[in-house]
C-alpha cells in the first residue's frame, strides 16, 4: 500500500529564510522516495544586521514574524504532517534572537531550533547522495551560506569527518571575516584531505546552483575547475547592474555570488580537486530526511 505524507522544512539563514515542503512516498519492501513539492525563499538577509550591529533590526524582525505566518498557512493549506524550523548563524549570534524565536511562537505558532555550527553540519550530513556519489570514491561537501561553511568530508560512501567555519557570503560583503578565518578553513582542508589522492567536490547553496543552472550542463554532470574559475573572474568584470541585467540574477544574488564562488573555488584548491559536482541539496533536505527518521523511530 502506498503511503504519502507532506514533511516541511524552514532555514532560516543569513541571507534568506527557505521554505521546502516534500512529498514522502512509502511502500512496504521499497524505497522511500522524497519529492519535493514546493520551494519558497524569501530573501530577508539577517545577516546584514547581525554581522554588523549584534542585533535584527525591527524592519526585519517584522519581515521575519510576517514570512512566518505565511509559512505557517501553506504548511496548513499543503496538509503538513510534521515540520522542522532551523536558525542558523544570524540567528545564533543575534542578541534579540532568542527573543524574537518566542515572539515567533506566541504571534504565529511557528516553534524555531536555533541550531550551532556542528548540528548544521550533522544535518547536511544526513542528506541522500547514495544515488548522486560513488561510493569507492572521496568528496568533500561544502555548503556555502550567508553566515557560514559546512565542510563535509566523504569516503567510500561514509561520513569521515565534518567543520563549520564563520566563512559566509553575507559576512563576506560586509568586511567581518578575519583572515584567520580563511586560514583556519584552509588548514583544516588540507589536513583532512591529505591521505586521499583523488577528490571531488559537491558543492551546495543558491550561489552554486546558480552557476550550475548557467553552465547548460546536464544534471549529474560536474563544473570543472576551469570553468569556475573563468565564471569567477566573468562576475568580477561586471559591475552590480551588469549582474543583473546580463546574467539575469536576482538582485540578493547578484552581490553575493562573488565570495561564495570564491569561496568554492578556495576549497577546491586547497583540496587539489578538479570538478565539482551539484546535486542541489542542502540544510533544508536534510531537515526533512531527520524529520522522517525520527517519525518512522516513533512509530
Amino acid at each position: 500500500m502506498l503511503v504519502i505524507e507532506k514533511f516541511a522544512a524552514i532555514d532560516i539563514g543569513s541571507n534568506a529564510v527557505r521554505l521546502l515542503i516534500s512529498s514522502v512516498h512509502q511502500e512496504e519492501g521499497k524505497t522511500t522516495r522524497f519529492k519535493k513539492t514546493s520551494l519558497i525563499r524569501v530573501p530577508i538577509r539577517l545577516g546584514a544586521d547581525v554581522f554588523l550591529t549584534k542585533v535584527i533590526s525591527q524592519r526585519n524582525v517584522d519581515r521575519m514574524i510576517e514570512t512566518m505566518q505565511a509559512y505557517q498557512l501553506l504548511m496548513k493549506n499543503h496538509s503538513v504532517v510534521a515540520y522542522k524550523a532551523c536558525a542558523t548563524s544570524a540567528m545564533r549570534e543575534a542578541e534579540n534572537g532568542q527573543e524574537l524565536v518566542a515572539k515567533i511562537a506566541v504571534e504565529t505558532g511557528v516553534q524555531i531550533h536555533i541550531i550551532d555550527g556542528k548540528d548544521e553540519a550533522a544535518i547536511i550530513a544526513m542528506t541522500d547522495l547514495n544515488e548522486l556519489i560513488n561510493t569507492d570514491a572521496t568528496y568533500l561537501y561544502v555548503d556555502v551560506g550567508g553566515g557560514s561553511t559546512e565542510f563535509t568530508l566523504y569516503h567510500n560512501g561514509r561520513t569521515i569527518t565534518s567543520r563549520s567555519f564563520k566563512l559566509g557570503t553575507v559576512r563576506l560583503l560586509n568586511n567581518v571575516v578575519d583572515e584567520t578565518v580563511w586560514k583556519d578553513a584552509e588548514d583544516w582542508i588540507k589536513e583532512n584531505t591529505k591521505p586521499y589522492q583523488r577528490i571531488s567536490l559537491i558543492g551546495s547553496g543558491g550561489n552554486i546552483n546558480n552557476i550550475f543552472k548557467n553552465s547548460g550542463k546536464s544534471i549529474g554532470k560536474p563544473l570543472s575547475y576551469l570553468y569556475l574559475s573563468s565564471y569567477y573572474q566573468l562576475l568580477n568584470s561586471l559591475t552590480y547592474e551588469e549582474r543583473i541585467w546580463e546574467l539575469n540574477l536576482n538582485q540578493d544574488r547578484a552581490d553575493v555570488i562573488i565570495p561564495a564562488t570564491k569561496i568554492y573555488l578556495s576549497a577546491m584548491k586547497w583540496s587539489k580537486a578538479r570538478q565539482i559536482y551539484v546535486p542541489k541539496i542542502g540544510l533544508t533536505d536534510g531537515i526533512i530526511k531527520s524529520l522522517y527518521n525520527e517519525r518512522n523511530r516513533v512509530s
